[in-house]
């Protein structure tokens, strides 16, 4: 078997499918979906009582003005989470490494606090 030198870019495959779009796919298991059940099941109180540990874990040092942050920071943290993950594949690079989404959203979330501070 011959490889050429553009051989190593290709897309790993699993059975015929590309593993980018299992990537891209699989987060969206992160995300609880709403049921009119008076119960949840397994994966759903999974995800409920490792968010709510999260942010417990997140707002315990904060008073009580800092918890208004709590759905951002939590959020960005799921979103950097699922990202990343996306660099455990092999040939791939996690979208955190660009500079753009990295000041995308450094900029805005210091300004908001800045602009707080300055206000109370």
């Amino acid at each position: 078997m011959t490889l050429s030198f553009f051989d190593q870019f290709m897309s790993p495959t699993l059975f015929g499918v590309p593993l980018i779009a299992l990537a891209l796919s699989l987060p969206w298991i992160l995300f609880p979906t709403p049921s009119s059940r008076w119960l949840n099941n397994r994966l759903l109180s999974l995800q409920g009582w490792s968010i709510s540990r999260f942010t417990q874990q997140l707002l315990l040092p904060l008073n009580l003005g800092g918890h208004k942050w709590a759905v951002i920071l939590t959020s960005l943290m799921l979103f950097l989470i699922t990202t990343n993950m996306l660099g455990l594949l092999p040939y791939t690079y996690t979208p955190t490494t660009q500079l753009s989404l990295n000041l995308g959203l450094a900029v805005p979330l210091w300004l908001a606090t800045v602009i707080i501070g300055l206000r109370n």
